[in-house]
């Protein structure tokens, strides 16, 4: 089922496009929930008055789903689509609308969210919502055993040579669904029009034709696992060397291990440089932001503990113009008005340190917390350098154990 979605406003458009009756054959409106209107115009002019509350302008969320042209698809089964995409990308509960359009002969579906949350009034993010829609509409294909279309196949499974360390790192925390691998795989063998054709394609997906040990054609993936190609076809052993020819003529498990090995140790070894080459940056980005901030927060310690003195110079002085000077003093002193206003000069005062010593404390504590979140993006980004070392280690390590493993097989199995 292929979806495909938009961010967008103009909710007055989008419903008069959904209502076209001159453009489909047959137009239903199969589901209105969280609106208080059950019509169009009027639950996205709701939706759009919702969304005027915050800065939001793409208040819609527009999905299309479209199933294979002779699929018989029940409504049933657009739900539970729906669903999962509600739950992957975040919108569960949301206000939606769903239509269904029929036109020649194909049916087809559109969900409408609103991205506004009634009660927080903040809109739903919507991150990468077209990797997370392909990789649903993949799982989809699988579950309902649709013919995959061989832009999904290509996205699939790729040469491992020509990942990027991005691609290498998705690659090992997905694996692959083994529905998607034998169709893949079956993909290869129906384009493929010579042995040496169907050679390269499996080739082009990271995977390797060989001899098996026992009988039969192989395929081997990059982490050395070995596929029998008849069951990963559902075709017998005849049918496959029918085909491709005998399988004497192919190097054997081992030697293509070895071959493997050899291939992908230049690109981990590649992969490490790069992880090295973008933590040396990223470290250097975040001491200039530590030494801007130290340099900064000196600036603003100095700047308050001058205009400190200042005003312990102004307070001091103003405080002891209060205090009676000549005879006008003497006399003061005899009725203790002199020792009374001393007395408050000196609560004052002492007023005026505890408050010096707040607004110092104030703007440390201020300081360190803004370092703190300073160093916990320098200890994030040091543990993240450490576990991607880690594991590209382990991926250098399994290439350099890949052909001796194979080996230890075969002696096991000779025992």
């Amino acid at each position: 089922m292929i979806l495909k979605a938009s961010q967008r406003s103009g909710g007055q458009g989008l419903a008069a496009h959904l209502m076209r009756i001159d453009e489909n054959e047959h137009v239903e409106i199969h589901d209105v929930r969280g609106f208080a209107s059950d019509d169009l115009k009027e639950a996205f002019k709701e939706a759009e008055a919702v969304s005027r509350a915050t800065k939001c302008k793409q208040y819609l969320f527009s999905l299309s789903l479209n199933p294979p042209e002779d699929a018989d698809v029940p409504v049933s089964d657009f739900e539970d689509a729906i669903d999962r995409i509600e739950d992957r990308l975040g919108l569960a509960g949301q206000p939606r609308v769903i239509v269904f359009h029929e036109k020649e002969g194909r049916r087809h579906a559109h969900c409408v969210w609103s991205r506004i949350d009634g009660e927080t009034l903040t809109a739903k993010q919507m991150s990468f919502y077209k990797t997370k829609l392909q990789s649903i509409s993949r799982e989809l294909y699988l579950d309902h055993g649709w013919d995959m279309p061989r832009g999904f196949l290509d996205n699939a499974l790729k040469d491992p040579h020509n990942f990027t360390l991005a691609e290498w790192q998705q690659s090992k925390r997905s694996g692959v669904d083994p529905r998607l691998f034998k169709a893949a795989v079956q993909d290869c063998w129906h384009r493929s029009d010579s042995p040496q054709a169907f050679k390269a394609a499996l080739l082009d997906r990271g995977l390797w034709l060989a001899k098996g040990d026992l009988r039969g054609h192989v395929l081997i993936d990059t982490q050395g696992e070995v596929f029998s190609l008849a069951r990963t076809l559902n075709l017998k052993t005849k049918e496959v060397r029918q085909r491709l020819g005998r399988e004497d003529d192919l190097p054997s498990v081992t030697e293509t291990l070895s071959e493997i090995a050899s291939a992908m140790k230049p690109v981990i070894a590649g992969h490490i440089q790069q992880v090295r080459a973008g933590f040396q940056s990223r470290s250097a980005t975040l001491s200039h932001k530590a030494a801007l901030m130290r340099d900064r927060h000196r600036m603003a310690r100095t700047e308050l503990n001058t205009n400190q003195k200042a005003r312990h110079i102004e307070e001091t002085k103003e405080r002891a113009s209060r205090l009676p000077r000549g005879l006008s003093g003497l006399w003061s002193r005899m009725t203790g008005k002199f020792q009374a206003i001393r007395r408050e000069n000196e609560a004052e005062a002492s007023r005026s340190k505890a408050r010096d010593q707040k607004e110092r404390e104030d703007l440390v504590f201020g300081q360190l917390k803004e370092r703190r979140t300073l160093q916990r993006a320098i200890r994030n980004e040091r543990s993240s350098h450490a576990k991607q070392l880690l594991d590209l280690r382990s991926d250098q390590k399994h290439f350099d154990q890949l052909p001796g493993r194979e080996r230890q097989a075969g002696r096991r199995r000779e025992r």
